[in-house]
């Protein structure tokens, strides 16, 4: 490992409020390393003092205001910073600000990132929170599908997708081209000795640390079939027909991936990360079998199926262990949605 003294390690994370950022703070947190993490808004008493309350925050966790929207903002948060974790991304777009929309808007945010980590002369690695709707398995002629999933796969964004919104396509095509942008600045590319890292995630699943409208859209994804939440669950459905299934992933998972990633000094470049490949059927199978007591109507059974074959091992051969398998994933989400009231038992 590169690291053999995480406390005089300092480490920045960009967006340290949401679902993953928070997590990942926390867990940046206890294993010893001093964090500055950043906020669009630091009078949002709510993330802040959830921030403020997490272990070790009040010597280790320094709070920042930035937005992707203002340019170098993140400039004071990045200084002096070994590693730096990109995981904010825009999902409204500010119609004010210099950029056109939502797209513009992420690239120009991992453009700034990017160079205030090359200028900082500090920052040794970079590393981004993609996601796997930029590595579709579709066919470029959209004839059907290739028979893999794995990182050499872009998604072609000229494609019409089946269940596609403007929303859900807005966040595909930003995602699909700020990770783009983001690998160009690694080690040989525009950002001289830079080291560049995405982990293009799956759905992920699991505990959140608090509420907010982002991380209960996810949550609202996952128990879609649950709820009988039809904007949600066209939401996944719309995942499998871009992916050809749907890569989940638990957000334990995802945070130990980004610090085995930072840790790792061989490890650059672009990695999917998921511990599961699944049908929307086979979640929804999984609930009828495991949760007679919640109705699951019998339209989400059934569903295509696709002899598509999860094909990237890269995490994995370099010696990352996923911890949570679908099952796992499934019951975190499960159990967090009971905690906060959002499934009701069938009534006979």
């Amino acid at each position: 490992m590169e690291i053999t003294n995480s406390s005089s390690c300092k480490v920045c994370v960009t967006g340290g409020a949401g679902f993953i950022g928070s997590w990942l703070v926390k867990k940046l947190l206890d294993k010893g390393y001093t964090v500055h993490a950043t906020l669009r808004n630091l009078k949002d008493e709510a993330r802040v003092d959830l921030l403020k309350s997490l272990p070790h925050a009040n010597v280790r966790l320094v709070l920042f205001e930035a937005d992707i929207y203002n340019k170098n903002e993140f400039d004071k948060a990045i200084q002096g910073c070994d590693f730096v974790f990109h995981v904010a991304t825009p999902l409204q777009h500010h119609e004010s600000s210099q950029y056109k929309n939502i797209s513009e808007a992420a690239i120009g945010g991992v453009r700034n990132i990017a160079m205030a980590c090359i200028e900082s002369g500090t920052v040794k690695k970079l590393i981004y929170t993609a996601s796997t709707v930029s590595a579709s398995p579709l066919k470029e002629d959209g004839s059907g599908y290739k028979d893999f999933m794995d990182e050499t796969l872009w998604t072609s964004l000229n494609l019409p997708f089946s269940n596609n919104t403007d929303p859900r396509n807005t966040y595909t095509g930003s995602k699909t081209l700020a990770e783009k942008e983001i690998l160009s600045y690694g080690n040989n590319g525009n950002g001289g000795g830079l080291e560049v890292v995405t982990l293009a995630c799956g759905l992920v699943g699991g505990d959140m640390l608090f509420s907010s409208t982002s991380t209960l859209q996810t949550l609202s994804i996952f128990i879609s079939q649950l709820t009988d939440n039809t904007d949600a669950y066209y939401t996944l459905r719309f995942l499998e027909d871009l992916d050809g299934k749907v890569p989940i992933v638990h957000v334990d998972d995802v945070c130990e991936a980004h610090i085995f990633c930072m840790e790792n000094p061989s490890i650059t470049g672009r990695y999917l990360c998921a511990s599961s490949y699944v049908s929307t059927a086979e979640i929804a199978n999984y609930y009828l079998q495991n949760y007679p007591e919640i109705h699951v109507k019998r339209e989400y059974l059934d569903g295509p199926k696709r002899e598509i074959k999860w094909a990237s091992t890269k995490l994995i051969d370099k010696g990352f262990v996923y911890r949570y398998d679908t099952k796992m994933i499934l019951d975190d989400c499960v159990k967090y949605a009971r905690k906060m009231g959002y499934l009701q038992q069938k009534t006979s």
